[in-house]
């Protein structure tokens, strides 16, 4: 949501903005624990620039020491959409296993160090644990939105301690938080709020995981909540609360009665939170339920005693990826049926099933207890929930399968039934990046739900037991990458990624062209205008548009999606009509491929012109880089030049005279931390202006070395050509 929006919402619920010193000691605090505190004296695997890029550095000795020979190295981590568990795989780079992710949203991570599907290892120079799963590590990513998070300033935070108990004879424990200034002799006593966990969550992940000291210290820092003891607890039946709510009255300065006495949990425990408030009312008099898995019977005949006894019930869940959804949608119909009075915080648009979503329901649920809020709606930017969710029967439709809000469902056939470890790896990560979501055996099949995902293009392949694999039941394809394949998330940010309507666009026609270079006949693709015209009088300027390495002519309009980028622009008004030649860039000259073959029949074959000044010249990675070539090898034989994500080289043998002169528009591109060519890149820009060559720099586009940033490279550079 927006930060005043934000705001505005927290004001309205008593929280006010914080004041600047305090803000100042959160940003100090955050900026700590961002950098990882190292064990040993080897170099941090993790650092977290303040931009908000996670650059990891695993070194391959210690995995061969710790795991043996591996084929492949990934981070684990709430790296996903919906901050879901996703695979971020590395790169085996000299003596090191790295790669760069981000930028991430504000937020804790939480990840682990796998190697070969099954060999996992914690990050030992990342100081920070987590009770229940040692071999996870946390780092926090500073930022407004998870202000909450980081630590409080020192000495304006509350204690947690260890309370002891007896159930039956046996001891168990329970966490307990009590507020700055808290006094066991006081007279007065505190309101309590009891946090249960679930099956798969333990009482020490409201901590490590969920960061709850630090959202209790901060907003009780703040003047947002009322003073209270916060009681933290594994699953509890009855007599388990009986004897802890004993216990906690027993050692604690609390208040008793029912009006004083709230209950949340997440998960199962936000089922078990709702069953102990509802299925006896008059022991809890507020009650919230964070992504509650079940639903306790509710008759009508309880209503005027819940109705009575209960002074809030409030029910959170996150998007379809929270398996609460369907849940939390039947139990709104079945308090609506019986009478019960209840709020709904709506459905969070980009939270899952996981602390992310749940440290937001936590900071939305404290500031309403103990005391009258005008704000009972919900959150900004949640949703109504309308309807369950239900993907197709197994089987009965191509995948993926897209559903409303940007939610894709990922299907196996039934050719992997014996399988242990699939993931669908798509570039579904910040930027465009690749991501490896963990899928789930559904019958004879494997499936999985991912999103939201913004409206754009994507392209994804399946990983089996790490090989790697095509989604034979999805028709697209890629003719340089035959495992990949393609779907499109319409909305108006991928307009002009998506189809023009029929018979509008321009076309697309191949043409073969003999190499003297390979030796054999190649093939190219060229796009016409709408109209296009061979015996108008004027020639049509040309761009001659490449790809990179590894891929081929075909790609620009499989994977760029040159086509439907040309045709809107077109149509728009916004491009000059021309030509586009994409031809096959792999050759060992280019410059002679280029200047002796493809233009040559392209200029045979189409009404072209020859004029320097209207041809232009571009190209992604390798090709960009071979444009690069040509302009320093030829100055003024294309007036116009674009690069993206490639660099310039050295000064060597550089004519900048003739560049500069001959030369209209020379236009660079380079994606973000994420693209690898980046260092270089800025560094051929020292270069360049140490030379005096007249060029622009659009700046970094956010993404790595992708489809993603290429497509907004061409999107940025046909408007601009043949213009001045």
């Amino acid at each position: 949501m927006a930060t005043e929006q934000y705001h505005r919402r927290l004001r309205r619920l008593g929280v006010r903005r914080l004041s600047a010193a305090f803000t100042a000691g959160v940003i100090a605090m955050a900026a700590v624990l961002v950098a990882p505190q190292p064990a040993t004296a080897d170099s941090p695997w993790l650092d977290v620039s303040p931009d908000r890029y996670a650059s990891f550095a695993v070194p391959a000795a210690y995995v061969q020491e710790h795991l043996g020979a591996v084929s492949q190295v990934v981070v684990e981590g709430n790296f996903g959409p919906s901050a879901t568990w996703a695979e971020f795989g590395l790169t085996r780079r000299g003596d090191v296993w790295s790669g760069v992710l981000g930028a991430l949203k504000p937020g804790l991570y939480q990840y682990q160090v796998t190697a070969d599907d099954t060999k996992t290892i914690k990050d030992p120079t990342n100081s920070t644990s987590v009770a229940s799963n040692p071999l996870l590590s946390t780092f926090l990513v500073a930022g407004d939105s998870a202000r909450w998070l980081a630590d409080a300033p020192s000495g304006t935070g509350g204690t947690v301690g260890t309370l002891t108990y007896r159930v039956r004879g046996e001891q168990r424990s329970a966490l307990v938080w009590t507020p700055p200034g808290y006094a066991a002799k006081k007279p007065k006593g505190y309101p309590t709020l009891f946090l249960e966990s679930g099956d798969a969550v333990a009482a020490s992940d409201w901590l490590d995981l969920g960061r709850t000291k630090q959202i209790l210290d901060n907003l009780s820092s703040a003047g947002v909540m009322q003073p209270m003891v916060v009681v933290i607890a594994d699953s509890a039946g009855d007599r388990e609360w009986k004897d802890l709510r004993k216990a906690v009255a027993d050692n604690y300065r609390v208040l008793r009665d029912p009006a004083h006495q709230a209950i949340a949990g997440v998960s199962d425990g936000g089922a078990q939170a709702l069953a102990a408030a509802l299925a006896k009312p008059g022991r809890f008099g507020y009650v919230g339920s964070f992504s509650g898995t079940s639903a306790p019977a509710i008759d009508r005949k309880d209503a005027t005693a819940i109705n009575r006894d209960v002074r809030l019930l409030r029910l959170y869940t996150g998007n379809v990826t929270d398996p609460a959804y369907n849940t939390t949608y039947r139990l709104l119909k079945a308090l609506d049926r019986a009478d019960v009075r209840f709020e709904f915080d709506g459905v969070n648009p980009d939270g899952g099933a996981n602390w992310t979503t749940w440290q937001e329901n936590l900071v939305d649920f404290l500031p309403r207890l103990f005391r009258p809020v005008a704000d009972h709606g919900p959150s900004l930017g949640h949703q109504p929930l309308t309807r369950e969710f239900t993907p197709p029967p197994a089987g009965t439709t191509p995948t993926p399968f897209v559903s409303e809000g940007g939610f894709v469902t990922f299907e196996t056939t039934t050719d992997f039934t014996a399988a242990q470890h699939v993931t669908v790896w798509a570039n579904i990560a910040p930027g465009g990046s690749w991501l490896r979501v963990p899928m789930t055996r559904d019958g004879d099949r494997w499936r999985a739900t991912v999103g939201p995902l913004k409206p754009w293009f994507y392209y994804y392949r399946l990983i089996v037991d790490r090989v790697p694999f095509k989604d034979v039941s999805n028709p697209t394809t890629v003719t340089s990458e035959p495992m990949w394949s393609t779907f499109l998330i319409p909305g108006p940010g991928a307009r002009l990624l998506s189809d023009v309507p029929a018979g509008q666009g321009g076309k697309v026609e191949s043409i073969t062209y003999t190499s003297t270079v390979a030796g054999q006949d190649r093939t190219a693709l060229v796009w016409t205008p709408p109209g296009y015209d061979p015996g108008r009088a004027q020639p049509y300027p040309v761009l001659y548009l490449q790809h990179g390495s590894g891929q081929n002519y075909t790609d620009w309009v499989e994977m760029g999606r040159a086509k439907q980028i040309l045709d809107h622009q077109f149509l728009d008004g916004d491009l000059t009509p021309m030509v586009v030649v994409m031809g096959n860039g792999n050759s060992s000259n280019f410059n002679k491929e280029l200047l002796e073959n493809i233009v040559p029949t392209a200029r045979a074959r189409y009404h072209i012109s020859s004029d320097p000044s209207q041809q232009a010249l571009a190209g992604l990675s390798m090709g960009g880089g071979q444009a690069l070539g040509v302009l320093r090898t030829y100055p003024g034989q294309f007036a116009y030049v674009a690069a993206f994500s490639a660099g310039f080289g050295s000064g060597t043998g550089v004519d900048v005279t003739a560049i500069n002169n001959g030369t209209k528009m020379l236009r660079l591109y380079v994606g973000d931390q994420t693209d690898f060519v980046y260092p270089s890149f800025m560094a051929s820009l020292t270069t360049l202006n140490a030379l005096g060559i007249r060029y622009e720099f659009d700046g970094v586009t956010p993404g790595p070395h992708g489809w993603d940033v290429w497509q907004k490279n061409l999107i940025d550079l046909a408007p601009r050509l043949f213009k001045r």
